[in-house]
C-alpha cells in the first residue's frame, strides 16, 4: 500500500499568527490542502497528518478530507524534529507498505513528481530514495552527501555541515520515500546528538547505508516545486508561481487573458475554450466558465456555473448559476442561490438575490430582485425593488411570463403576478395581478395653481 505521513506539527512562529502555518492560503485554497492533493493524486491511499500546535484548527479545517490524523507531542523535554514526528504514525504502517513522506507547507510540490518519485523508489527497490535537486544557492538545505562511488551516504543538516560540505549543491528537499520494514528499523537507532538537540529523519538515511541498504536519489528538474513557506514573503513568492502555473494551462486550453499577470484564477475553478479575461478577473472556489465568454474588468466569480457565450462586466457573482447568451453589468450582484435563466440582461446597478429569473427576461438598470420567482420574457423596469423582508421574516414573489414591472414599482411579498400582468410605474403593489390585468396603485396628481407664488418663492 502507498501511505503518506505529512508532517504538519510546526507552530510557524515566523508566520507572526494565530493561525497554524499550514492553513495559511494561497489562492483560496490551504496549503496543507495542495499536498494532500498532490499525494491522493499520485495513488496514494493512506495519508496521516501529523498534528501539533494547532491542533483542533487544522482537524476541523481537514474534516471532510480523507485523511486520519496523528498527534505530536508539544512541550518542555519534547525532542521534536522531523523524525520524532513520524516515529509517531508507525503503528499505522506495515513492513511492505511504500511511505511517502512529505511537508504540509511545501505547496507547490506536483503530483506527477511525486508518482515519478515514487515509481523509481519501487522499481529499483530502494529501501530509501530521497528527492533531491542542485541549487546554486544551497544555503539552509541540508547536503547530500556522497561516497567515492556516487553512492547516498547520509544528509548534513545545515548546522551541523561543516565548510567543505556546505559547498555541496545537491540538497535535501525534505521530501521521502522508504520502505516499511526499513523506515521503521532505522528510526530505532537516530538519536538527538545534533545542533538543534532534535530527531531527524534525515539521520535514517545513513543508519540504512551503514547496514548496506540500497538509497536513491531523484534529481528534481523544477526546484520550485520544493519550495517551503515558513514567512509571509515565502507565502507571496508560492502564491505568484500558483498563480502562473494556473493560468499558463489555461492559456495552453484556449483560453485568451488580456494580461494573464493581472488575472487570478483558483485551483479548482474550469473554464471554457475561447473564454475572454480582461486584466483585474477574480475567479474563485468551484466556478465553471462555459465558452465564448467575455469577462471584463473587476468582475469577481465565486463557486457559480456561467454558460456558454456570457458576457459579464465588472460584477460580483456568488453560489449562483448564469445561462447561456445572458448579459450582466456594469456593476451587476448576484448574490448566492440565484438561478439566471438564458438571453437574459442584467443591467446596471441591478442586486439579485436567491431568485429564479426566467429565459429572456430583463432587468437593465438600477433593481433589487430579492426572494422572488420570476418567469420568461419579464421586463423589470428602473428602480424596481422586490419588499421581500417584513422587519421579522422573508417572504416570496412571483412574477408570470411576459409580466411587465414598471419602473419605480414597489412588489411586497408575498404577492403573486400572473401572465401578462402589468404593473403601472410608481404603484406599491401588496395584491395578487390576474392575467393580463394592469396593476395601477397610486395617489391621483393634484395640480395647485399659483401655490409658488403665494409662498413667495418666486424671485
Amino acid at each position: 500500500m502507498r501511505v503518506s505521513v505529512i508532517l504538519a506539527a510546526g507552530e510557524g512562529s515566523r508566520m507572526k499568527s494565530k493561525k497554524p502555518k499550514v492553513l495559511h492560503e494561497i489562492l483560496g485554497m490551504s496549503m496543507i490542502e495542495y499536498v494532500i492533493e498532490s499525494a491522493k493524486d499520485s495513488n496514494v491511499e493512506k495519508i496521516n497528518v501529523v498534528v501539533g500546535h494547532g491542533e483542533e484548527q487544522i482537524r476541523e479545517h481537514l474534516k471532510d478530507k480523507e485523511v486520519i490524523f496523528t498527534r505530536q507531542p508539544i512541550g518542555k523535554g519534547v525532542p521534536y524534529g522531523t523524525g520524532y514526528a513520524v516515529m509517531q504514525t508507525l503503528d499505522g504502517i506495515s513492513d511492505e507498505d511504500t511511505v511517502l513522506i512529505l511537508n504540509g507547507d511545501t505547496p507547490l510540490i506536483k503530483s506527477q513528481t511525486l508518482n515519478e518519485l515514487i515509481n523509481f523508489h519501487e522499481e529499483n527497490d530502494y529501501a530509501a530514495t530521497i528527492l533531491t535537486a542542485v541549487l546554486e544557492c544551497p544555503y539552509g538545505y541540508g547536503r547530500i552527501v556522497r561516497d567515492e562511488d556516487a553512492r547516498i551516504h547520509k544528509i548534513v543538516e545545515e548546522k551541523d555541515a561543516c565548510q567543505k560540505q556546505k559547498l555541496i549543491r545537491e540538497i535535501n528537499s525534505g521530501i521521502f520515500v522508504f520502505r516499511g520494514r526499513e523506515l521503521k528499523d532505522s528510526l530505532q537507532f537516530i538519536d538527538s546528538n545534533n545542533n538543534q538537540g532534535e530527531l531527524y529523519i534525515t539521520d535514517a538515511i545513513e543508519i540504512l547505508f551503514k547496514n548496506n541498504k540500497k538509497i536513491g536519489g531523484f534529481n528534481l528538474k523544477d526546484t520550485r516545486e520544493i519550495l517551503g513557506v515558513n514567512s509571509r514573503d515565502n507565502l507571496s513568492t508560492c502564491t505568484d508561481i500558483m498563480k502562473k502555473r494556473i493560468n499558463e494551462k489555461y492559456l495552453i486550453e484556449g483560453v485568451t487573458m488580456i494580461d494573464a499577470n493581472a488575472v487570478i484564477i483558483e485551483p479548482k475553478v474550469e473554464i471554457g475554450s475561447d473564454t475572454i479575461i480582461y486584466p483585474g478577473a477574480v475567479l474563485q472556489g468551484k466556478s465553471k466558465i462555459g465558452s465564448n465568454c467575455k469577462i471584463y474588468g473587476t468582475t469577481r466569480i465565486v463557486d457559480s456555473e456561467i454558460g456558454d457565450e456570457v458576457t459579464i462586466d465588472n460584477c460580483l457573482i456568488e453560489s449562483s448559476k448564469i445561462g447561456s447568451n445572458s448579459k450582466l453589468g456594469p456593476y451587476a450582484h448576484i448574490r448566492p442561490n440565484s438561478n439566471i435563466g438564458e438571453n437574459t440582461k442584467i443591467g446596471n446597478f441591478v442586486e439579485i438575490k436567491n431568485s429564479n429569473f426566467g429565459d429572456g427576461s430583463k432587468a437593465s438598470h438600477l433593481a433589487y430582485v430579492g426572494d422572488a420567482d420570476v418567469g420568461k420574457n419579464v421586463n423589470i423596469g428602473c428602480g424596481v425593488v422586490f419588499v421581500n423582508y417584513d422587519g421579522k421574516n422573508k417572504h416570496r414573489s412571483v412574477i408570470g411570463d411576459h409580466a411587465f414591472i414598471g419602473s419605480n414599482a414597489n412588489i411586497v411579498a408575498p404577492v403573486k403576478v400572473e401572465d401578462y400582468g402589468y404593473i403601472a410605474a410608481g404603484s406599491t403593489i401588496t395584491k395578487d395581478v390576474g392575467e393580463g390585468e394592469l396593476s395601477i396603485e397610486r395617489a391621483s396628481q393634484r395640480n395647485i395653481e399659483g401655490w409658488v407664488e403665494r409662498k413667495g418663492l418666486k424671485n
